[in-house]
């Protein structure tokens, strides 16, 4: 009969991998704390995979002990197990070995390609473009010689920000100063690490709904929050519609020119964007932020605990 403790995990990893982001997704509140939210799908994205592993694990080494740390101890050990060794355990035991395989194998390769695809785009765009005067900054900064309004970080070791003559050009100082406190916000608070879990997850399984809407929705999240940190950054009588006309300026110009693996200041849903600046619903209250985020340390608990702790009966 299957453990209680791995029916359990499998409860949890079957909500967590469709209903919990879907209902997340619809939600409206993310918008008002993109911090918050971020914190919670990366605890979903977690949970998701050590439930589902856990699961897997827990019913494929059950005959050898009462509880995880014992059952992989004896299995390790070559004891004998207490219980009749049937072929789903030994079917479980292969199922948990390949996921956590091919998840930690995509993460792995989705991180070393993405940082080969930004280190190629980084040599050619140092060949092509200047360091740029026109915007100073902390951050490294090259000025591209381009018509079209674009501006993109790329992150790493060695991060660049990189503006077109043709953003210097079209947008004013303030509006200027606005992409790159946005473009500052995505290198300082490593957006890019962020967004790779979920790369991944995508990647080694596409054929789940939710990996699809969980990568968009992060995606759109570091966006928004990136906004919210260059407003706290940014001096005038009117600082949102200033990166809101900066932000419309950007994505009428750099339509499929951002290289691969960059973060632009016209990435994510522009319009939802805009509106957000424009007509800023009210914060989320403390109370409500401090709820998500108990519940965002409560779903790594949970499979950790239920890993751990003897079998339920």
């Amino acid at each position: 009969m299957l453990p209680a403790t791995a029916l359990a995990l499998g409860v949890l990893a079957a909500m967590l991998a469709w209903p919990v982001p879907a209902v997340i997704a619809r939600a409206r509140w993310p918008r008002r704390d993109p911090l918050a939210a971020l914190v919670c799908w990366q605890a979903i994205g977690l949970a998701g995979g050590l439930s589902i592993i856990g699961a897997l694990l827990v019913h494929g080494l059950a005959p050898w002990g009462h509880s995880l740390p014992e059952a992989w101890w004896h299995w390790v050990t070559r004891q004998p197990a207490e219980e009749v060794v049937r072929g789903d355990h030994w079917v479980a035991q292969t199922l948990a070995a390949v996921l956590a395989l091919e998840l930690l194998g995509v993460l792995l390769l989705s991180g070393v390609r993405t940082a080969r695809t930004r280190r190629r785009h980084r040599a050619l765009l140092e060949l092509v473009v200047r360091p740029g005067a026109e915007a100073p900054v902390e951050d490294e900064t090259l000025l591209l010689d381009h018509p079209a309004p674009v501006a993109f970080c790329i992150p790493g070791a060695r991060p660049l920000l990189v503006l077109s003559s043709g953003m210097v050009a079209e947008l004013d100082q303030a509006q200027l100063d606005a992409v790159v406190a946005h473009e500052r916000a995505h290198l300082r608070e490593h957006h890019h690490l962020l967004l790779l879990p979920f790369v991944a997850w995508r990647a080694a399984l596409p054929v789940l709904p939710a990996a699809d809407r969980a990568h968009d929705a992060v995606r759109d999240l570091v966006e928004m929050r990136a906004d919210d940190v260059a407003l706290g950054s940014l001096t005038g009588p009117d600082p949102r519609r200033t990166l809101a006309a900066a932000i419309v300026a950007a994505a009428g110009g750099s339509g499929g020119q951002v290289p691969e693996g960059a973060l632009a200041v016209s990435g994510g849903p522009v319009a939802v964007r805009v509106r957000r600046l424009l007509a800023p619903a009210d914060p989320l209250p403390a109370r409500a932020r401090w709820m998500a985020l108990v519940c965002a340390v409560a779903l790594l608990l949970v499979p950790t605990v239920l890993l751990l702790l003897p079998a339920l009966v």
